[in-house]
């Protein structure tokens, strides 16, 4: 419980305020307001075409809103482009996921280390004879369990792998905001464990909000959580409150395996 107040004491890093988003005469997102806090662990639910993708699109400058505001850390960020997201500290796992296959682990990862260093494109001149971005990269690759197979082309590694190591390159980019975006999609049952115990060892400083149809992850990964319907915010609140909901479970967690987030 005093997690959950601490929690909720913690300053808002990522605020959307009334967002609408209209495709011609449908509503996609329909007034949410939605505050993500510092360190938080925060997943966001809902059956399919509840507007969850069309929301993380506007939060991260990939749609424009008909109407709202999108704040990051009191700035903002409504009309940026994505990439003028990512350099304020907002990365999402889905934007940066397109890996080289020729390249390995290290390379990828000091390539990503190297330009958020400001170094550019002479990563590959000498790579590893930049102390700093070879640190970085051994950490990452420790962190993410990809040691083994840093010097194997991309192409070659299990799904699983792939997944870890497009974490890591996130986090390179040094997120003060990650968003999640179905971390353990598609990876098979035998990788499964290695990942989840990675997002959850995720560094407590970086604000987390998850998307994921898994629903052990997500239970017992976030501690506040926002459940989507037909684009409108239905509730939120800690994961407790939202498993005993009766709303939630009409409507949602009591589909059983239909209910994908």
């Amino acid at each position: 419980m005093n997690t959950t107040a601490v929690h909720n004491e913690a300053p808002v890093v990522l605020a959307a305020q009334g967002l609408v988003k209209r495709f011609g005469g449908i509503t996609a997102t329909n007034n949410v307001t939605l505050n993500l806090r510092q360190g938080a662990r925060h997943a966001l639910i809902g059956p399919n075409g509840a507007g969850k993708t069309t929301l993380i699109n506007l939060l991260t400058g990939v749609l424009e809103p008909t109407e709202g505001s999108i704040t990051l850390e009191g700035q903002d960020i409504t009309r940026l482009a994505p990439h003028q997201c990512v350099q304020r500290g907002m990365v999402r796992t889905f934007q940066i996921n397109q890996l080289f296959d020729s390249l390995t682990p290290m390379e990828t990862l000091a390539l990503t280390v190297s330009q958020k260093q400001g170094l550019g494109g002479k990563w590959w001149q000498k790579l590893g004879a930049r102390a700093a971005v070879n640190e970085r990269c051994e950490q990452l690759l420790e962190q993410f369990h990809l040691t083994a197979v840093m010097a194997e082309p991309t192409r070659v590694l299990a799904y699983g792998k792939r997944r870890l190591l497009e974490i890591a390159i996130a986090l390179a980019c040094e997120p003060r905001v990650l968003l999640l975006d179905e971390p353990v999609a598609g990876v098979p049952a035998g990788e499964r464990e290695e990942l989840l115990q990675t997002v959850a060892a995720l560094p407590a400083d970086v604000s987390v909000l998850l998307i994921e149809h898994d629903m052990d992850l997500v239970f017992s990964f976030a501690n506040r959580m926002t459940v989507l319907v037909n684009g409108t915010v239905l509730t939120e609140g800690d994961p407790d409150t939202i498993a005993n909901d009766p709303q939630v479970k009409a409507v949602y967690l009591g589909h059983g395996e239909d209910a994908h987030v």
